[in-house]
């Protein structure tokens, strides 16, 4: 079921004025895998370069807002160029909308990034905060400026592919989760999978006794200079204990990306 079809850019600058952008370049809905209702929004390179304006943004927004409402996992199909240079700070203005709902629905609904195509700039700020980003073959971009600007800057040349692509992600930077073909984005993914489970299928986390205010201090060092190994105290702070398939999905994860927690395996 798609919501705010009708939605337009109200853009007056530039020529703007005189375009009509279909549903202003993303798509956005719920719909059901595996019985489960979801949210998702889908963003189109041929409408404008896919770039946020300020009704792009907010669309998006009001999706991922009602989802957390309801409690709906929240799918992005992203290919974007960035911010829509002609809306200047009302595109920004977008961006903020869609941050701020993003970090509302951490912790509290899984979500789910699939880069499918060229994203720069802002486009890339967005699944960066998400859950679970999936990087495809010879078609996912993720970069804050493109090679051309990384060339007049920096005397470089380099490729799209070696500057952002799914390789340099999935295997230096952890930024991207999973690297996959185009046909199997979700196939390869138990972690996705558990978040896509059907209603009634049981959970892999169960609620414990919360960590007491004076043993959360003792998990501090009472010397500053000194480091301490935090680790151990992660699962006495969020309060979940794990089944031992998700324990080994927790343990995988920790070696691909040992900065990343979250309480959706």
């Amino acid at each position: 079921m798609e919501i705010y079809s009708g939605v337009r850019h109200n853009c007056t600058s530039f020529g703007m004025e005189t375009k009509n952008l279909p549903y202003d370049g993303v798509i956005t809905g719920f719909g059901k895998i595996n019985g489960r209702t979801v949210a998702v929004y889908a963003q189109d390179f041929t409408v404008q370069g896919g770039s946020l304006g300020l009704m792009h943004g907010k669309k998006i927004a009001e999706l991922i807002d009602k989802a957390i409402e309801a409690r709906y996992l929240v799918i992005g199909i992203n290919d974007s160029g960035g911010a829509r240079i002609q809306e200047g700070v009302d595109a920004l203005g977008g961006y903020g909308d869609l941050f701020y709902q993003n970090v509302r629905a951490a912790g509290s609904v899984p979500q789910i990034s699939i880069v499918a195509g060229p994203c720069a700039g802002g486009a890339v700020y967005s699944p960066g905060i998400t859950d679970f980003i999936f990087a495809i073959d010879k078609i996912s971009e993720l970069f804050i400026t493109g090679p051309k600007v990384v060339k007049s800057v920096m005397f470089m040349d380099i490729s799209s592919e070696d500057l952002g692509g799914a390789a340099i992600h999935s295997k230096k930077s952890g930024v991207a989760h999973f690297r996959c073909e185009i046909a199997c984005v979700f196939e390869n993914s138990a972690r996705c999978k558990m978040c896509l489970r059907p209603r009634g299928a049981p959970r892999s986390v169960r609620a414990r006794a919360r960590m007491s205010v004076s043993e959360v201090r003792k998990a501090g060092s009472s010397d500053m200079r000194r480091p301490k190994r935090y680790r151990p105290n992660i699962e006495h702070i969020t309060r979940y204990r794990r089944t031992p398939e998700a324990s080994r999905l927790k343990e995988k994860n920790r070696r691909e990306k040992p900065l990343r927690f979250n309480n959706f395996y």
